[in-house]
């Protein structure tokens, strides 16, 4: 597995700017909640915050961060609104509106609309006065419940805790019953000016068995401490409710069921030959064959074959 050489930084000691980057560059990808406000007098007001997520369903509440400037220590009109009109919809940010979402983070002044500015079309809310934003495929109308001031000074946070009172969800982003990352298509905050884009290749599923795993502590030594396998193929391993005895194993060496169509069952095959005369290629080229089904998620072929290690090199 992995070492790494660590930079420790104290954020007592050190600069806003470098904390506010390592926070940035750290805590990602961060979702982006793209918040629409109204002021007292009936001005709206859109800005992005990616200091934002859920907690919980029961009710549905989520959170999100106006900081106060790191300059002179001013408060967005996003945070004056919700104290004085303590109700916002919070709208997810899908790739085609990433542009305009930049450009309603512009400073603008208080009595100007970023509706208008960043060319979005404004639509009523049923629950909440701010308007909705109608290019967003995911909007959350909600009552602000609480303000939490995180410092109160430059830079300081300011965490805003809402309860979701009402979903508004287009239609064309579900399949088969669940919101699908390829259609709704967001974008997440990264470093810098860095973007994710989660759909697509950059989407993956994680296969994981059922039941309670045995946990990498449980795995034999020699499975545990191999240079070969990386914390994601002993996470796998891991995962397996049990570990197979020596004469399952045995079985699986004695008779094993191969097909020419799967590359690390020829692997295996000429790897246990090698292990006979020479033991330290041979565990290597066992482990590469294992790692190679544990990326196709074939887990029990993968744990077989290290199993086999030990009573291979006994005989």
């Amino acid at each position: 597995m992995i070492k790494h050489t660590f930079r420790t930084v104290d954020p007592q000691q050190s600069e806003l700017k470098e904390i506010h980057n390592l926070l940035l560059g750290g805590v990602t990808p961060r979702p982006i909640a793209l918040v629409s406000t109204i002021s007292e007098t009936g001005v709206s007001n859109l800005a992005p915050f990616s200091f934002f997520n859920a907690f919980g369903a029961n009710p549905p509440y989520i959170a999100f961060s106006p900081a106060y400037s790191g300059r002179d220590g001013s408060a967005k009109d996003t945070l004056t609104n919700v104290q004085q009109v303590p109700e916002c919809v919070v709208h997810a940010v899908s790739h085609d509106i990433f542009q305009q979402m930049s450009l309603s983070s512009t400073a603008f002044e208080p009595d100007i609309d970023e509706f208008v500015k960043a060319g979005f079309t404004s639509i009523p809310s049923e629950l909440v006065r701010p308007m909705r934003v109608a290019e967003s495929p995911f909007h959350m109308e909600c009552k602000v419940e609480q303000i939490i001031e995180l410092g109160g000074t430059n830079g300081s946070g300011n965490l805003v805790l809402c309860r979701v009172v009402q979903f508004h969800v287009s239609e064309t982003v579900f399949r088969e019953g669940i919101i699908h990352p390829d259609r709704i298509d967001l974008i997440g905050r990264n470093s810098a000016n860095f973007y994710t884009k989660a759909s697509g290749d950059a989407v993956f599923a994680l296969n994981k068995t059922s039941g309670v795993g045995v946990g990498i502590d449980a795995l034999p030594e020699h499975i545990r401490n191999s240079t070969n396998l990386s914390g994601n193929d002993l996470g796998k391993l891991g995962q397996l409710n049990e570990i197979p005895d020596s004469s399952t194993v045995q079985q699986f060496i004695d008779e094993p069921e191969l097909s020419d169509d799967l590359e690390y069952h020829s692997m295996l095959q000429s790897a246990i030959n090698l292990l006979k005369t020479d033991h330290e290629h041979g565990t290597f080229q066992i482990e590469r064959a294992a790692k190679t089904a544990l990326a196709a998620n074939d887990i029990e072929f993968a744990i077989k074959a290290l199993l086999a290690i030990p009573l291979i090199s006994s005989e």
